[in-house]
């Protein structure tokens, strides 16, 4: 645990009491503050009181009073589509609005580091795709290395749940762009920016709103270094406002849709090859197609980023590339689930936008597209370049008939669940063809995230092929 500094004897409110909630919680208590715990769902609130901490009705008058800040779980909304109630009474009672981010990134740091040899760094990584899967593989490739590392934030533990890290330790963390937007504090020494496609817009007021929450890792403090995703507008402009000019080597710029030879540091991917350039000259390559954790563009992507991480900590690219060789991918994102009579059963449910969707269905040759769920706003038109690759889309959800009309002229079966899509693809599929669950929509119609959605997949995987 990281115990929360600087607020001993403070009243600290706790809003939300999920796993960030609750870590937030132990960890003001151990600094000696006074958390003071509330959660609109009761069984939330019985957990909390079960696990020692002390509930705070905030529909009391004097519910405010003494209180010093107000720490909000991520999925609580603060601004837009409307703040919570909580939180703009807070606002009008003059309490300061953090997260468990900011908590840690005034906390993590403390004297004993004087002491190291080398001081523990800290690798925050966001962006729209591909967030998850960098830092499982940053934080893969440092175990395979042997080096100190934990994995938390959005992925693996809360990030005041981790323990203090020792001489030479790494932290890397995944973060959302509703944990980078409140967080009060955001100090990494290397910050990550992968990608931006549109994606929580209802939640940030607009893409504006969207690429400002994820802006304030770099606006807020600077890191060290800066990985910078430039195939898009926002990412460019953001290299441009981090760097002092093309040589600047503070900022390196990722890409996986053209060659990047300038001047400064580069790193970037084409045909399957991931090159590193410096002051104009390739000093390294590594060869990515065989690994069976990256497949497709979207990966090689993840792994420019990945590699360009591990070279500013100093590992050499040979080392790089073998770990990366090992890395098994994660669940739910480009997961080959199973393999029988040529035909390839890949599980990427996390391909909850159209853009996550359409880099999974580039993956592969001829696919059995298992798509639908709750549709985000623009629908499916971005994918239509991207379907002459599906043989066949098997529609699931609610409003599955909806959705296979946002297909076009794309041949479809109405299927509505997982268990007819899977059956039904599974029957048609012959060697040469992989059925893909890369449903370019959020799971809440029919399920309770998008891990259960991909459970959901596997088993009936798993039954078609018994």
């Amino acid at each position: 645990m990281i115990p929360v500094r600087g607020m001993d004897g403070a009243r600290i409110v706790v809003l939300g009491l999920g796993r960030s909630g609750l870590s937030a919680a132990k960890a003001l208590e151990a600094g000696g503050a006074t958390a003071l715990c509330w959660d609109d769902s009761e069984t939330a609130r019985s957990g909390a009181e079960k696990a020692g901490l002390s509930l705070h009705d905030l529909s009391r008058r004097e519910a405010w009073e003494g209180v010093v800040r107000l720490i909000v779980s991520p999925g609580i909304p603060h601004l837009y589509p409307a703040p919570n109630r909580w939180v703009s009474d807070a606002m009008a009672a003059g309490v300061p609005v953090d997260n468990d981010i900011g908590l840690f990134f005034r906390s993590l740091a403390v004297p004993e580091w004087d002491r190291f040899e080398v001081t523990p760094k800290v690798i925050a990584i966001t962006g729209s795709n591909g967030k998850s899967t960098t830092a499982a593989l940053v934080h893969h490739a440092l175990e395979v290395l042997g080096k100190d590392t934990q994995l938390a934030g959005n992925i693996g533990r809360g990030v005041l749940d981790i323990d203090p890290p020792g001489d030479g330790g790494v932290v890397v963390l995944e973060l959302s762009s509703y944990q980078t937007e409140l967080a009060r504090a955001l100090t990494p020494d290397i910050a990550v920016f992968t990608n931006l496609s549109p994606d929580h817009l209802d939640r940030h007021g607009g893409m504006g709103g969207y690429f400002a929450a994820k802006r304030r890792l770099f606006a807020e403090g600077g890191p060290d270094r800066a990985i910078l995703g430039v195939d898009e507008a926002e990412g460019r402009f953001l290299a441009n406002q981090m760097s002092e000019g093309a040589a600047d080597d503070r900022v390196i710029r990722i890409s996986v849709a053209e060659k990047l030879d300038g001047p400064g540091w580069n790193v970037f991917v084409r045909r399957g090859f991931l090159s590193e350039y410096r002051k104009g000259r390739q000093v390294a390559s590594v060869d990515l197609r065989g690994m069976q954790g990256l497949p497709g563009v979207h990966n090689h992507q993840n792994a420019a980023a990945a590699y360009a991480a591990l070279r500013t900590l100093g590992q050499p690219p040979k080392a790089i590339e073998d770990a990366f060789d090992e890395f098994g991918g994660l669940p739910h994102r480009s997961q080959l689930v199973a393999e029988k009579a040529g035909v390839r059963f890949v599980n990427d449910s996390k391909a909850t936008n159209v853009d996550a969707a359409a880099k999974a269905l580039q993956a592969f040759d001829r696919v059995r597209w298992i798509v639908g769920g709750q549709v985000k706003e623009g629908g499916l038109d971005a994918l239509h370049p991207y379907l002459g690759r599906v043989l066949k889309a098997y529609v699931i959800g609610r409003h599955a008939p909806e959705t296979a009309l946002m297909l076009g002229s794309c041949p479809s079966v109405v299927c509505t669940t997982m268990a007819e899509a899977v059956a039904q693809a599974a029957a048609d599929a012959e060697a040469g063809d992989t059925v893909l669950l890369a449903p370019a929509a959020a799971s809440f119609d029919q399920y309770d995230n998008f891990e259960q959605r991909g459970d959901d997949f596997i088993a009936e995987v798993r039954n078609a092929l018994a």
